[in-house]
């Protein structure tokens, strides 16, 4: 999509983070919002602030599939269309893999990889049907390098986000096969000064957690405030890379080159059959200690 004036964007965890700078960016393009958070406060200040534009809003938790399909309702019933998807809200948690209760994987797996499917489930059939009535679409998943990159430390975290990106990756094939030129690209950070590292405020109640942190787990959640507070990139230098490659129909979106070698690193252990390379060669002053 070239042109993104008047087209419809529905962004899920606008209430901060990347998704705020995504609403605000959207409203400067003229776009047309639907936003959603389960923050009800946050998603109200981001509205408010955008009252000017075209938005709507609703709270919605993004892993429970009967608010997410409600919500895709309200959204074609007010707007008519959505032109373009983001699959946004996050949370993050972590801690040694074989110290993560059973509620941990429920609540970050429902939101970090589960919200995606709701999106993709609920919106995308309509933007297939949307598409075929000469409207474009675009569908924007947030993954992170979690999604590349398997650090100590972040198990559930990397599981979740490598599953969205192969399943950004499965998305764009199938709507090849399906005949649909839909866009699809997966953004993927490295650490950049949002809300996740709070993200257990959102947590709700019969997903909550059950035992006192461990050593591993309040290491964890030192490391990722420690990465996250010292991020030199904005979400909003994010947000603009993302519009980028929405308008230039790019699929990966990496914001920092510096630890694709890590990357080389990974690929190369795997095809060479050795032990798992280092995460954190290209950043060793983030490694746990």
């Amino acid at each position: 999509m070239q042109s993104l004036n008047d087209k419809v964007v529905a962004i899920t965890g606008a209430g901060s983070g990347f998704g705020r700078e995504f609403a605000r960016l959207a409203a400067r393009l003229g776009m047309r919002l639907a936003l959603s958070d389960v923050q009800s406060d946050a998603l109200d200040a981001v509205v408010d602030e955008l009252r000017e534009a075209d938005v709507s809003s609703d709270v919605v938790d993004v892993a429970d599939s009967v608010q997410m399909e409600r919500w895709a309702d309200r959204v074609f019933n007010r707007h008519g269309a959505v032109h373009l998807l983001m699959n946004n809200a996050g949370v993050g948690g972590g801690g040694f893999v074989w110290e993560t209760t059973e509620s941990d994987w429920q609540w970050i797996m429902g939101v970090n990889l589960m919200g995606v499917v709701h999106g993709v489930r609920h919106f995308v059939p309509r933007m297939i049907a949307s598409e075929a009535r000469g409207e474009p679409a675009h569908v924007v998943n947030t993954a992170s390098m979690a999604g590349w990159l398997a650090a100590p430390l972040m198990g559930v975290y990397n599981v979740s986000k490598h599953a969205v990106v192969a399943l950004s990756e499965t998305l764009f094939h199938d709507l090849r096969l399906a005949k649909s030129n839909i866009g699809v690209t997966v953004l993927c950070p490295a650490f950049v000064p949002t809300g996740i590292a709070t993200s257990h405020r959102n947590r709700p109640v019969d997903v909550g957690s059950e035992v006192t942190p461990t050593a591993s787990q309040r290491m964890a959640q030192s490391a990722i405030e420690k990465a996250v507070g010292g991020g030199k990139m904005t979400a909003a230098e994010v947000a603009r890379m993302t519009f980028d490659a929405v308008r230039e129909n790019r699929f990966y979106v990496f914001t920092h080159p510096r630890i694709l070698p890590s990357l080389d690193a990974r690929f190369a252990a795997v095809l060479s059959g050795d032990l798992p390379a280092d995460p954190y060669a290209a950043r060793p002053t983030l490694k746990p200690a």
